[in-house]
């Protein structure tokens, strides 16, 4: 149950998503749409800002991207690692 987002991923966000020290990116898991996860008809979703409670994080750059505690569960069997493709982020999920 880790998350991984280099600085290049990092700085992507940053730029993408006009992003300043102290701001947060959510992951969270969802049905219909998104970014392909590891788990067949669930996909993740993100967003800014800091809801719920935290369950999974890391920060990068003063940036603090995490999961909520009820969508913690996509890393449960997995890790993963956010990292720079030829253009954009790559959502890389690791099995254990």
């Amino acid at each position: 149950m880790k998350l991984e987002i280099t600085d290049a991923a990092a700085d992507w966000y940053i730029d993408e998503m006009d992003l300043e020290a102290g701001d947060f990116i959510q992951f969270f898991a969802k049905i219909y749409g998104g970014i392909p996860t590891a788990h067949s008809n669930y996909f993740l979703g993100i967003s800014v800002g800091d809801t719920g409670k935290i369950g999974i994080n890391t920060e990068v750059k003063g940036i603090t991207f995490y999961f909520d505690e009820k969508d913690a569960w996509l890393l449960d069997e997995y890790d993963l690692k956010v990292e720079m493709g030829e253009d954009e982020v790559e959502y890389n999920f690791i099995e254990k």
